[in-house]
């Protein structure tokens, strides 16, 4: 093979035998040698090398440590997407934790075991291919990674909700949002505001389950001057505040049965009356709503009245759970942790394979929001320069009890390796089987015999 579209390994160790050793055991990569942390640096800048092995124990100080640390440092630094593995010697277990927590791929033992080193390095070349055709993926696609301007997903189930309210964005028709708490329903709300021919008009959300029952009806309709106590104003409601624009109702189904019928007047006749006054106001307001409840029960029950039910569910959007927004976890959170790092702790720079599987096992009973918060409490109290498990206060389902038999203790090995890899690979079945040695037709057979998606 040319040695031009050879993958670069660049091999920092100052003893020239094993310098020679190295060498000769990857006739597969472009190998450069570097025997001090001032040649290291210079290759890294003018070769760019994927894949970095390193002495910990470099000249000046090769009985210590201090050097291949200011190494590593200075190579994360300058390439931090280099897979960098650390040479220890025996005994030395704490540095290379150490590494590791510093950013280091991983680590091997001197003396050297050439076979194992050399699956370590094929494996860390594999990650940095997948990782840069991630990152090429997601230049390309730019923003193809939102929907309706602002959501970031690469789920089919959000790109099917998307294309619904892209059809009905420039009709007046009310839309009824459908999903569990933290799916993001305001945040699609707002998108279909702006693809509509509203978009220049307000855009006015309401949560009408915060706000007291006596007081609804004043944030929504207004009132005159003199109404009641404290009225000293005349003050338009919500509905007139987004006149020509879009008014989102969270949570209708805490709307109190008066007010129903209220508000069931205005979106027949598109007129509203102030409270204490006496002129009706023509308002030209579209009205998208959202509730996690079932408001067919609620209908059954008779505490939601069923002709407003059909005035305001001409259109019904469902919004599926993260849980079923399958690759969206790993996607979003990579995606809050970047933004949170940027502005709380800009010395991390992404998750542990750990903390990846924990995020994409885990079942978010609430949804992106419940993620949102954990990813920016997990950046706030990382020590290291990736997030781990511990920091995101997830269970680590390595940890689990010891299975019942031989067989199960199998399943539940392939089952781990499995989901590690897909959530490593942001659910890529050919990235997945490359990092598990398998072929992609044996991965799905596994995947349909342990029942697990993709």
């Amino acid at each position: 093979m040319n040695a031009q579209f050879k993958p670069k390994l660049l091999i920092v160790e100052d003893d020239e035998g094993l310098q020679a050793q190295l060498r000769w055991a990857y006739d597969d990569y472009e190998v450069l040698i570097a025997s001090d942390r001032n040649a290291a640096i210079d290759l890294i800048r003018a070769a760019e090398p994927a894949v970095v092995t390193l002495d910990l124990g470099l000249p000046p100080d090769p009985d210590g440590v201090t050097e291949g640390f200011a190494t590593l440092d200075t190579i994360l630094s300058l390439k931090p997407q280099t897979k960098v593995i650390v040479a220890t010697g025996h005994g030395a277990h704490e540095s290379a934790l150490r590494a590791v927590a510093s950013g280091a791929y991983d680590y091997y033992r001197k003396p050297v075991d050439i076979d194992q080193l050399g699956l370590i390095v094929r494996r860390a070349f594999q990650l940095h291919e997948l990782e840069e055709e991630n990152r090429r993926l997601e230049e390309k696609v730019g923003e193809g990674r939102t929907i309706l301007g602002n959501m970031v997903t690469a789920a089919p189930e959000m790109t099917k909700v998307a294309r619904t309210i892209e059809r009905v964005a420039n009709t007046d028709v009310s839309v009824m949002l459908l999903g569990a708490s933290g799916t993001g329903k305001e945040l699609i709300a707002r998108g279909l505001h702006q693809a509509s021919n509203r978009r220049s008009g307000a855009f006015v959300a309401i949560n009408c389950a915060a706000i007291p029952e006596n007081l609804l009806e004043a944030e929504l309709f207004g009132y005159e001057k003199g109404a009641f106590t404290g009225a000293i104003k005349t003050t338009e409601g919500k509905i007139e505040l987004a006149a020509g624009g879009t008014l989102f109702l969270d949570e209708i189904g805490d709307v109190p049965l008066p007010l129903q019928v209220k508000l069931l007047r205005f979106i027949q006749e598109r007129v509203i009356e102030r409270i204490g006054g006496r002129k009706a106001i023509p308002v030209d307001t579209r009205i998208v709503c959202a509730t996690h409840q079932n408001l067919e029960e609620m209908i059954q029950a008779g505490t939601f009245r069923e002709d407003l039910f059909y005035r305001l569910a001409e259109v019904v959007v469902k919004i599926p759970s993260l849980a079923e927004r399958h690759g969206d976890a790993t996607l979003l959170a990579k995606h809050f942790l970047a933004r949170f790092a940027r502005e709380m702790n800009p010395s991390v720079k992404g998750f542990s394979p750990g903390a990846l599987a924990a995020i994409n096992s885990w079942t978010w009973p609430g949804n992106v929001r419940e993620l949102e918060n954990r990813i920016k409490r997990a950046v706030i109290m990382a020590e290291g320069k990736l997030v781990t498990t511990e920091d995101l206060d997830l269970p680590d389902r390595d940890g689990d009890s010891l299975p019942v038999n031989l067989k199960s203790a199998r399943e539940a090995a392939d089952r781990r390796a499995i989901r590690r890899a897909l959530a490593e690979t942001e659910n890529n079945i050919s990235g997945a089987s490359k990092l598990l040695g398998i072929s992609r037709p044996t991965l799905y057979d596994l995947m349909k015999q342990y029942q697990l998606q993709p």
